[in-house]
């Protein structure tokens, strides 16, 4: 009886594909969508996504559409819009993703796929980001949008991928502003480069880039003569990262010199000094 059940059930499945296959071809005048349900209208759509082509699902897209159009108030609009996000994500036209998942997000934000939406918006952006030499604007948006994902929905598996993702977003701004320090350095652009090093130690002190900063102070301090910002740089390097390369370089510019790491001067690298060596916040 169950066996009978399946086969009748494939049958269905492999006539309805065949039949909805003919609405979008040379005989779509003759068995138009209006004649399929909603349901039947969405299977095709998820069908046309998994053995389409992953990079141009626009049959699929189409099929997702039409069940919007015909059937504007089911529950399979309902999921053929959070379909069509997924499937304008995955052929990386982020435009439209964001769009679709806005748009779901604003007509049904209570829903479960809510959440889902978010994340999508969000790694609409995150997947966007580009080298670390180019604009940053998409990465500050990333940063936000997967800020919301993890402030509303904390609960959720998408705010654990969200944590994850916005910790490698809020490195890659780090990133650029090592980059961009490194370069005015190697012209011995000394002032800009610490600009942009004191930028990494004092607003993205949790990534991976704080040694090199602290280091590359160093080195712009002692070619600028001033030897207090030079050690304090290297004292809290010799705290935090004594096991990183970084500091041994440090550590050999300021022997070069004759100097030690000590916390000296009252600059505002004596201010981060007292506050993550010695815990003094006030």
């Amino acid at each position: 009886m169950a066996l009978g059940r399946s086969l009748a059930t494939r049958l269905g499945s492999l006539v309805l594909v065949s039949m909805l296959a003919a609405c979008s071809g040379t005989d779509s005048k003759e068995i138009p969508l209006e004649n399929f349900t909603a349901e039947e209208i969405y299977k095709r759509g998820e069908y046309e996504l998994e053995v389409g082509n992953p990079r141009r699902p626009v049959n699929a897209l189409h099929y997702f559409a039409e069940v919007e159009r015909l059937y504007p108030y089911s529950e399979w609009a309902k999921r053929a819009l959070i379909m069509q996000a997924f499937a304008q994500h995955r052929s990386k036209d982020y435009e439209a993703a964001r769009a679709s998942a806005q748009r779901f997000i604003d007509t049904y934000p209570g829903d479960d796929d809510a959440s889902y939406a978010k994340y999508l918006l969000a790694l609409s952006y995150y997947d966007q980001i580009d080298e670390v030499g180019r604009d940053q604007g998409l990465t500050f948006q990333a940063l936000q949008a997967l800020r919301e994902v993890i402030e509303q929905y904390p609960d959720s598996d998408y705010a654990r991928s969200s944590v994850l993702k916005f910790d490698l977003a809020f490195d890659h701004l780090a990133s650029k502003e090592m980059e961009i320090g490194r370069y005015y350095l190697k012209r011995g652009h000394y002032t800009a480069a610490i600009n942009r090093f004191r930028v990494v130690v004092e607003d993205f002190q949790t990534t991976t880039h704080t040694p090199e900063a602290l280091m590359r102070l160093t080195e712009a301090y002692l070619a600028l003569g001033i030897t207090d910002e030079a050690q304090t740089a290297a004292a809290i390097l010799g705290h935090n990262y004594q096991s990183s390369p970084f500091y041994e370089d440090a550590h050999n510019l300021l022997v070069k010199r004759g100097l030690t790491e000590e916390a000296k001067g009252n600059s505002w690298l004596s201010k981060i000094y007292r506050q993550v060596v010695r815990g003094e916040w006030l």
